[in-house]
């Protein structure tokens, strides 16, 4: 079997920790092994926040023994991250490597080539935040149900912009609705950028019309009043800022998008090396620091840990699997 080849960034100071896994014996530290976060894109995206947030938090509550380390690993869109912990670190629980629904979704749609959700361990998720659609604040569209009408008839002149690749999840947040509402899903017109800051740069440059993305990358600038948010795609409307967004259910549309942020560790690690980590995480979740470290970063809480994290990405992987067949990405 051959490999892609693996560019690593090693970034930032080793970040000192003590405690729980050596403590149950499940990860030797004592001769200078380290621990590592594995975080499959470079500085400053979602992944990369949340390893270097959970390992700060975790240094400071004294959680772990030794030393945890962010390592970048970009490509693929996280399957560069995913192929270096199925193939090259198989019973290493020195690794954890930061994870969410775009890992679940290019599982289930088979863009890891040979691995599945089955060839790693499943650890916790941490937080959450919300899918959004936003216009530019001079746009025609005052409602969801007012982009959706001229989406009916019109889809094509509408070009949506995202920070995901194509079928990625910025751009399943558009198809989802779209479907729901009787349009085509495979007319809508959407451009991939480079993360959400460059396709919010080109939303209020006017050269994008719609952008999908998340409540924490355009809370600055519905404040601002240089945006307009259409739907949050939330169960329920967010506090804040976003009060008085309606959700899409609200507005007739049952599409929900939750971004969870998490891990998951390699395939063939230990049962008790395994349990070690879920108490981590158990104690973690529990804290007031870590509370405050997800306000900090714009998170909702959402918590799930062990086998239950275990059973919802097993059901997330099948769900996202559905949802793509359904709107034509799969057969």
């Amino acid at each position: 079997m051959t490999h892609p080849p693996i560019r690593v960034h090693r970034i930032g100071a080793w970040l000192p920790v003590a405690g729980a896994l050596a403590a149950l014996g499940c990860v030797d530290v004592s001769t200078g092994g380290v621990l590592e976060c594995l975080a499959p894109a470079s500085p400053g995206g979602g992944w990369d926040l949340t390893c270097r947030s959970t390992a700060q938090a975790l240094g400071e509550l004294a959680l772990i023994t030794g030393a945890m380390r962010v390592i970048n690993m970009p490509g693929a869109g996280g399957g560069v991250a995913y192929a270096h912990a199925v193939t090259h670190r198989v019973g290493d629980a020195r690794l954890i490597v930061a994870a969410s629904p775009a890992t679940t979704l290019r599982l289930a749609q088979g863009q890891y080539g040979q691995f599945t959700e089955r060839d790693v361990r499943w650890l916790a998720a941490v937080g959450a935040e919300y899918g959004i659609l936003a216009v530019r604040a001079d746009a025609p569209w005052a409602s969801l149900e007012d982009l959706v009408a001229e989406w009916r008839v019109r889809s094509e002149t509408i070009v949506v912009g995202g920070g995901s690749a194509m079928a990625g999840q910025d751009h399943m947040k558009v198809l989802l609705v779209a479907h729901g509402a009787g349009a085509d899903p495979r007319r809508i017109r959407y451009v991939p950028f480079d993360g959400g800051g460059e396709a919010m740069t080109s939303l209020l440059g006017g050269f994008v019309q719609v952008f999908s993305g998340e409540a924490s990358e355009v809370e600055g600038q519905l404040q601002a009043g240089t945006m307009r948010v259409l739907a949050v795609l939330a169960p329920e409307r967010l506090v804040g800022a976003f009060a008085d967004v309606p959700t899409a259910r609200e507005q007739g549309y049952g599409v929900e998008w939750i971004t969870w942020r998490g891990f998951y560790l390699p395939g063939g690690i230990s049962d008790s090396a395994y349990g070690a980590w879920v108490s981590v995480m158990a104690q973690l979740e529990a804290s007031p620091e870590w509370a405050q470290a997800r306000r900090a970063n714009r998170l909702q809480p959402f918590f799930r840990v062990g086998a239950e994290f275990e059973r919802f990405v097993a059901g997330e992987v099948q769900r996202f699997r559905e949802m793509s067949r359904e709107i034509g990405l799969l057969r």
